[in-house]
């Protein structure tokens, strides 16, 4: 130990002779307490003196005077300790956000570089598959990187990419009361509303989304006139022909796909309650009238239009009233049917939905002064619904004694309603096969704190590379 005192002694001697050579002398080894360098008192007195030959010692407890006697042998033996020159103040302490800036340009930086290595060495064939599993939002992110990226649009094996990805959650295209001049998208994945501009759509007159299958929406004015197809995504919009059949009176619409995708086509079916309906193909791009409505259904149908028509596997689906039941049409086979189905007591505001190829029912079930949102399932063997689950009686609590409507703006999976009354305006969506019930946070108007009040809607899969 004493020896290697009086080789650290030799050292700062040696050092201090070096230093009155070229000035700027160091303060007296003596004066220093053995083992502590108590730099802080040392700079705050020279910051007052404005004395700019500042020094940096390191603060050294007692038991490390052995760690510091080897650290200066080494570097005695190595030549790489290196001491802050004279003159030079020490580093100052910057601020967080500084020192945060900094790492975060250095990260960005070398981050850079290895993606740039990275994505040197990536396959080409591998750029679609890839690019076709990313989120539809970041997607359109990535479509201004090149021209490339943003022509997968148009490729076909981008399409076949995209068809072998599994579907995920529906979105909702919606209508809100107070704008009925645009639409709102929810994307339930994210729980982020969106607010597209479809610029094809007449400004002039009320357009109101009636049905849907990969990936387009079908409109309808509110005349009952003019149909119209788009992909709210990409804008790819089409306008059909004119009817053939002139009928002006309210219609229900029904959407189905020629096969998995509508890249194979699609086909529209309008139905009137006095049983007039056509089908379109997109194919021909035309309206047909395959026949007239068989004896055996009931005319006029009393359809129920607060219901959408659910598409189950090629088969299109309408409530009626009178008498209570489903009507069914085969878009392949063109054979109607109908089933009486009463349904349960004391229901209102009620409409079709399915799931995994069953057919549910949802509705308000008012008793007194509560009611209360309930879900059926219609059992195939007795033709009658079965209830299987209900909101949550928390939830109902808020809507007892009140005159609450509700509209079901999905129907394939997942549902989202719409309860409003006088002094409530709420969305809600439900599970049906997890029978998960969440709330929907409220679509607000852009740039505005407005809430609004949703008045219908539908649920489409969102796809990328459907056309109309």
């Amino acid at each position: 130990m004493e020896e290697e005192l009086a080789m650290l002694r030799q050292f700062i001697g040696q050092l201090q002779d070096l230093l009155n050579l070229y000035g700027s002398p160091l303060p007296p080894f003596d004066s220093l307490q053995p083992f502590h360098f108590h730099n802080q008192q040392q700079q705050q007195q020279n910051h007052n003196n404005g004395n700019n030959n500042r020094w940096c010692f390191l603060n050294l407890d007692d038991d490390s005077a052995d760690d510091y006697c080897s650290l200066v042998m080494a570097a005695g033996k190595s030549g790489s300790f290196k001491m802050l020159e004279p003159c030079k103040p020490p580093p100052s302490k910057k601020p967080r956000k500084e020192r945060n800036r900094g790492k975060s340009l250095g990260t960005t930086s070398s981050t850079e570089v290895m993606q740039q290595e990275i994505w040197k060495e990536f396959p080409e064939d591998l750029f679609e598959a890839v690019i076709a599993r990313l989120p539809i939002t970041t997607f359109f992110r990535f479509r201004s990187v090149c021209r490339k990226w943003n022509s997968f649009l148009d490729s076909q094996s981008f399409s076949q990419h995209c068809a072998q990805v599994p579907q995920s959650n529906p979105w909702f295209y919606t209508i809100a009361h107070e704008n009925v001049n645009s639409g709102a998208m929810y994307d339930p994945s994210l729980k982020k509303w969106h607010h597209p501009t479809i610029s094809y759509l007449p400004t002039k007159m009320i357009v109101l989304p009636v049905a849907s299958a990969g990936g387009l929406v079908c409109f309808l004015d509110i005349g009952h006139r003019n149909f119209y197809v788009c992909n709210p995504l990409t804008q790819s919009f089409k306008e059909l022909p004119p009817r053939s059949v002139k009928v002006w009176s309210r219609v229900a619409v029904g959407m189905t796909l020629n096969g998995s995708a509508a890249s194979g086509g699609y086909k529209i079916l309008w139905v009137c309650c006095d049983g007039e309906y056509e089908v379109y193909d997109s194919l021909k791009n035309s309206w047909t009238r395959p026949g007239s409505m068989p004896s055996c259904i009931k005319l006029p149908l009393s359809l129920n239009f607060r219901s959408q028509t659910v598409s189950l596997g090629g088969t299109l689906y309408f409530m009626r009233s009178d008498p209570e039941g489903i009507v069914s049409y085969n878009m392949v086979t063109g054979v109607w049917k109908q089933s009486i189905i009463p349904a349960p007591h004391h229901l209102s505001d009620h409409a079709l939905a399915q799931c995994e190829g069953r057919i549910i029912l949802v509705g308000l079930l008012t008793k007194n002064a509560a009611t209360c949102v309930c879900i059926w399932e219609l059992q195939k063997m007795t033709l009658l619904w079965k209830e299987v689950d209900r909101m949550p009686n928390i939830w109902c609590l808020d809507f007892y004694g009140k005159h609450v409507r509700m509209t079901c703006l999905g129907n394939t999976g997942l549902l989202m309603l719409s309860l409003r009354s006088r002094q409530m305006n709420r969305l809600v969506s439900y599970n049906v096969a997890s029978r998960e019930w969440l709330k929907v946070p409220g679509c607000l108007v852009p740039r505005g704190r407005k809430r609004q009040w949703i008045a219908c809607g539908t649920a489409f899969n969102p796809c990328l590379t459907a056309t109309a």
